[in-house]
């Protein structure tokens, strides 16, 4: 069994009790401690984190195709032991999904997840937006015990409309991820017109939007990431 804390704000402290294993981005770990002879050990997840090898070769191409990448390591812990992780001193969040809970995040900005995280790419949006935000990695709980740890440039702001029913907006390169059960997916809302047209846009042309009726958590970090999606006529 697995349980995550944040140490600091900026490192993962994962503690395992009895064997398990643990999916974090390449590179991510910085320290480790055990009774007797080291008990965990390291590998490259070449494919991805699904079990099916069929899952896996498609996964590997939808990240392919849509910048979704994921370099993943996978931790195999034999008894127990406490580790940390951390990347570039960038913010720690842990979420616990529930059963059925999805999490949606932007691959860049996942650091762990257990076992009990079922793993998938998702398409949320076409049309004349291109680049990120066209899709996003998907995590969700099929056990009890499914964590994420996810990576945000500087202090995360949360947003939430599950108990007021408010519309949110936000930036999508500014998103971390967003948590729902079920279909939780925003609409992307863009503000086209001729002044766009000839170079007089706001600079905040596109937006992703959860109505007040999609019940939903929206983590978004203080910086916006550069190459985002950009907006142009056919």
């Amino acid at each position: 069994m697995l349980t995550f804390e944040t140490i600091n704000e900026l490192t993962l402290k994962v503690t395992c009790t009895g064997s398990d294993v643990l999916f974090v981005k390449a590179g991510a770990f910085i320290a480790g401690s055990n009774a007797g002879q080291k008990n965990y050990s390291f590998e490259k997840v070449l494919l991805g984190p699904q079990n099916n090898i069929g899952q896996a070769l498609l996964g590997q191409l939808a990240r392919r195709v849509t910048g979704e990448n994921l370099p993943l390591m996978k931790v195999n812990m034999h008894g127990d032991s406490v580790t940390y992780y951390a990347n570039y001193g960038q913010h720690v969040v842990i979420y616990h999904l529930g059963q059925g809970e999805t999490i949606s995040v932007e691959s860049e900005n996942i650091l762990a997840f257990t076992q009990d995280c079922d793993y998938s790419v998702r398409f949320i949006g076409v049309g004349i937006l291109s680049q990120k935000g066209l899709a996003t990695s998907a995590l969700t709980a099929r056990g009890k015990d499914a964590y994420v740890a996810v990576l945000s440039d500087g202090n995360p702001v949360v947003l939430s409309n599950v108990n007021n029913n408010e519309t949110i907006s936000v930036d999508p390169d500014a998103v971390i991820c967003w948590v729902g059960n079920g279909h939780c997916d925003p609409r992307v809302a863009a503000d086209v017109s001729w002044k766009n047209i000839i170079g007089q846009h706001s600079g905040e042309s596109y937006q992703f939007e959860w109505s007040g009726n999609t019940g939903v958590t929206v983590i978004i970090q203080p910086s916006e990431r550069s190459g985002g999606i950009s907006v142009s006529m056919d």
